[in-house]
């Protein structure tokens, strides 16, 4: 019945695009030539020449939403993803309709149109696609087209998919039990019970009356995988695989293919990608020389004021360790008086350090003493966007104390990061900046990179935690 249901959805989803593809395409013939909001050309094509074109586009389109997955099932697939398919979809459409009007020389059709089309089409797919989204859902967290799950496997990993289902009832999933060897009959987890031993799979299955079979099983039960996938297989069930090992190897590990044999790297670093790497290395410099340019003024005026208020040198050049471990120089401007390189490297700075000129209090409350690192990112030694670097003697001793401390060195440092917008920045828990680095590395998106300097702009050059 779930099965018959998703088809059912499919084909609606198929007919309603078309619908909104036509709709949009109509709305912008009339805007473009109609409404009286744009200039128009006495000798504009009609209707009927324009309409001519949807016999193409319409099947094109719906070619593309299903290459882009727009018709995969719903349940747990985020708005913004299904959104952002939509948008590369129709900018492909775009791009490949005004392509075939130059190589067909159509000079007469409106390329305007074609940009109101593209938006209206945009805006209405997304939001026909939520108010379905919507419904669906709301059915769903009422115990309507639900789907009938069982769990193979007592583990971490089947409480943490069963806390899930809990919490997202509009995903429409009912766990009726599970089968596991390794814990009693009746035992329960927040109300999905325990039915019996995996063996009874075999009696299970025959009844058909699941829709989809999970495994999560414990690591020190793998040898028992092979047996059970044989045995949905046979049956046809529907069957995915949850794995116990995400706390060794984290979610967004990825699978490589070496000539038919399944590789999981250990952890996704989007920066490891050469294209990914060049990009950021060219919004790197480019962002340096714009920022360098623009806080001029401001560095001059603290290079004065510095010079004139302590005794010293302008600069405070410091070792820390960045990318594969390596340590290179850090440049910030000078926010203590001088002292010996010992006494220097043995100590953190405190509330009311007496080391820390008054000058030095402002430009570090307000991180203008960073701003020297703008040339450590024109160098490539660092970058506008990444982990904050660490002095070589407290690498050795968190890399001992937190787990997965040395990842961070996997990509450049930067100037801010995604731990520092999100206020864990001087005197606040190590493990917690460790936590937003390892998410800023595995999801890194040059996307993600804007809105922390963004975020930088807004809420992290004042730092209550600098002393």
């Amino acid at each position: 019945m779930i099965r018959e249901n998703q088809h059912f959805l499919n084909r609606l989803h198929v007919v309603l695009d078309a619908i909104v593809l036509i709709i949009s395409y109509i709305l912008a013939w009339y805007l473009r030539f109609k409404s009286g909001i744009f200039e128009i050309d006495p000798w504009f094509l009609s209707l009927r020449a324009y309409m001519m074109a949807l016999i193409f586009i319409v099947p094109g389109y719906l070619l593309l939403y299903y290459l882009f997955h727009l018709y995969v099932p719903k349940r747990m697939r985020g708005r913004r993803l299904e959104a952002w398919n939509i948008l590369q979809a129709n900018t492909i459409g775009l791009l490949a309709f005004i392509l075939i009007l130059y190589l067909r020389h159509q000079s007469d059709f409106s390329r305007l149109m074609i940009f109101i089309f593209y938006a209206l089409n945009i805006f209405l797919e997304v939001l026909m696609r939520n108010i379905i989204r919507y419904g669906l859902r709301k059915m769903r967290s009422k115990g309507y087209n639900q789907k009938h799950i069982l769990l193979i496997g007592y583990s971490r990993s089947a409480e943490e998919y069963i806390d899930r289902i809990r919490q997202n009832p509009e995903w429409g999933y009912n766990v009726r039990g599970i089968l596991a060897d390794n814990v009693q009959r009746g035992t329960e987890y927040k109300g999905v019970k325990v039915l019996g031993r995996i063996d009874n799979l075999e009696i299970v299955l025959p009844e058909n009356k699941l829709d989809e079979i999970v495994i999560t099983l414990g690591l020190a039960e793998y040898h028992k995988l092979e047996r059970i996938v044989k045995m949905c297989e046979k049956s046809g069930v529907h069957t995915k695989f949850v794995p116990d090992y995400n706390k060794v190897i984290p979610s967004r590990a990825y699978t490589e293919d070496i000539q038919g044999l399944p590789v999981v790297n250990i952890r996704r670093v989007p920066l490891n990608d050469p294209l990914n790497r060049w990009m950021k290395r060219i919004v790197d410099i480019f962002g340096s020389i714009v920022a360098i340019i623009l806080f001029s003024p401001v560095m001059l005026a603290v290079s004065v004021i510095i010079k004139a208020t302590s005794p010293g040198p302008l600069i405070f050049v410091q070792e820390r360790v960045g990318l594969h471990n390596r340590p290179f120089k850090m440049y910030k401007f000078r926010s203590m008086v001088v002292q010996s390189e010992e006494t220097e490297k043995g100590e953190w700075t405190t509330q009311n350090d007496p080391r820390v000129t008054a000058v030095g209090k402002f430009i570090r409350k307000t991180s203008i003493d960073e701003l020297p690192q703008l040339f450590n990112v024109l160098k490539g030694s660092m970058s506008l966007v990444g982990p904050r670097p660490e002095r070589p003697q407290f690498v050795e001793k968190f890399k001992e104390e937190i787990p997965r401390y040395m990842i961070k060195h996997q990509v450049r440092p930067g100037m801010t990061g995604w731990a520092q917008v999100n206020g864990y920045r001087g005197d606040t828990s190590i493990y917690k900046r460790i936590e937003h680095d390892l998410y800023y590395i595995e999801n890194w998106t040059l996307g993600l990179d804007i809105k922390i300097i963004i975020l930088t702009f807004f809420k992290g050059f004042i730092n209550k935690n600098a002393y």
